[in-house]
C-alpha cells in the first residue's frame, strides 16, 4: 500500500472517530500501537479535527470573551502539537531513507514529505465537512449545488496531492531527491523570543 493511501485511510478512520461524538473534549480512541508511524497518522487527524472545530466555536459571535481567550490559547497550543507532530513523522522519513545515496543531480523538494501529509489530513477534513455541507436538508439546493461543486474540486485536489506525495517518497527512495528537517522554531510560542513575554520579567 502507497504511503498515501495508508494516511488517507487512517486520516478518514480518525475524522469518522472523533465525529461518533463530535465534541472537541472527547478522549482520542486509540487503536493502533504508541510510537507507530499508523499511531502518530491517526492522532495528526485528531489534533486537526480538534482544533477544526475549536476554530469553528471561537467564530461564534455571541461567544463569551472570556471563553474565546482560552479558544485561543488552546488553538495555539494545538498548532505547536501539530508542529511538533509533523516534524516528527519528518524524523520517520528521514529515518527511512538514511541508507539512501543522494545522486550528484539530486534536489531538494520545496516542502518535506510530513508537511505534504499535513495537507493531506486538512483535505480529509474539508472533504468530510463539505460533503455534509452537499446533502444537508435544511439548506438550499442552491447551497447544496455549491457545495457538490466544491467537494469535486476538493477530491481532486486529494488525488493530486496523493500522487505527489508517493512521486516525492519514490523520488528520495531513488535519490533523485533528498530532504533536511527544519524545526520551525515558531517564536510566538516561546517565552524568552517572544518580546511581549520576556518585556514581561
Amino acid at each position: 500500500m502507497s504511503f498515501s493511501r495508508l494516511s488517507s485511510r487512517i486520516f478518514q478512520e480518525a475524522t469518522e472517530a472523533y465525529h461518533r461524538t463530535d465534541h472537541v473534549d472527547a478522549p482520542m480512541p486509540r487503536p493502533y500501537a504508541d510510537r507507530t508511524i499508523e499511531h502518530f497518522l491517526f492522532l495528526k487527524n485528531w489534533i486537526d479535527a480538534v482544533q477544526w472545530h475549536l476554530e469553528d466555536i471561537i467564530r461564534n459571535p455571541a461567544i463569551d470573551p472570556v471563553e474565546a481567550l482560552a479558544i485561543k490559547r488552546r488553538i495555539d497550543a494545538s498548532n505547536q502539537d501539530r508542529t511538533d507532530l509533523v516534524e516528527l513523522i519528518d524524523s520517520y522519513f528521514l529515518d527511512q531513507y538514511k541508507e539512501v545515496r543522494s545522486l550528484p543531480e539530486a534536489a531538494i523538494n520545496t516542502e518535506t514529505p510530513a508537511w505534504a501529509v499535513d495537507r493531506l489530513s486538512i483535505l480529509t477534513l474539508k472533504i468530510y465537512h463539505m460533503r455534509e455541507e452537499s446533502t444537508r436538508a435544511e439548506a438550499s439546493e442552491e447551497h447544496r449545488q455549491r457545495c457538490q461543486d466544491k467537494l469535486r474540486v476538493l477530491l481532486t485536489q486529494q488525488e493530486d496531492l496523493s500522487r505527489a506525495i508517493d512521486q516525492l517518497l519514490e523520488d528520495i527512495a531513488s535519490g533523485r531527491k533528498y530532504m533536511k528537517l527544519y524545526k520551525q522554531m515558531k517564536m510566538y510560542n516561546d517565552p524568552s523570543l517572544n518580546p511581549v513575554l520576556y518585556a514581561k520579567k
